[in-house]
């Protein structure tokens, strides 16, 4: 699966790319050329290379793992037959085309243009920031878990066998008669 740090970075690095119909390279790419690149990298595939166009959006993004409609907290994909754009997990949208090349903002995915959307699922756990301080409930970051066993140090002593047993102070010890 993927994290929104590896999209943004993607989105980061290709800002300002100019819009060029059909381009998959970092030399300019069009809408669905990016909607392309980010599928291809929250999927684990190479960003270029494998591109798909509004024609067979739909086939390409469920062979990617995409599902229909639209989630919260995952990677969603609006399209109709002439444009397509994207909304991160975070909701951040990217776009190619609207009023330009690549960039942070524009409608995303959830403009009212769009009759189709699809979108990637997105584990909870990979939704968290990691510079945002844990929970006040969490438990310290270099605790153990709690199923661990005690340090050995914490540990007690293992029993005696039979033949070295010491009574505790204050006890009689038996003696033959």
């Amino acid at each position: 699966m993927f994290a929104i740090a590896t999209l943004m970075t993607l989105i980061s690095q290709v800002s300002g790319t100019p819009y060029i119909p059909g381009g998959d390279s970092p030399a300019g790419t069009d809408c669905s050329g990016l909607a392309s690149w980010v599928s291809n990298a929250a999927t684990g595939r190479p960003v270029y290379g494998s591109r798909f166009h509004t024609g067979n959006e739909e086939a390409a993004l469920l062979a990617r793992g995409f599902h229909y409609g639209t989630a919260p907290n995952s990677l969603v994909i609006g399209w109709n037959r002439s444009h397509t754009a994207v909304t991160l997990p975070d909701g951040t949208p990217v776009s190619s085309g609207e009023g330009g090349g690549v960039r942070v903002g524009g409608g995303g995915a959830y403009q009212p243009q769009f009759t189709h959307h699809m979108y990637l699922p997105m584990p909870a756990e990979e939704m968290a920031d990691p510079l945002a301080p844990p929970p006040p409930d969490a438990p310290p970051l270099d605790a153990p878990p709690p199923d661990a066993p005690p340090p050995a140090d914490q540990l007690p002593p293992p029993p005696l066998a039979d033949a070295q047993m010491v009574p505790p102070p204050g006890d009689l010890i038996p003696q033959p008669a």
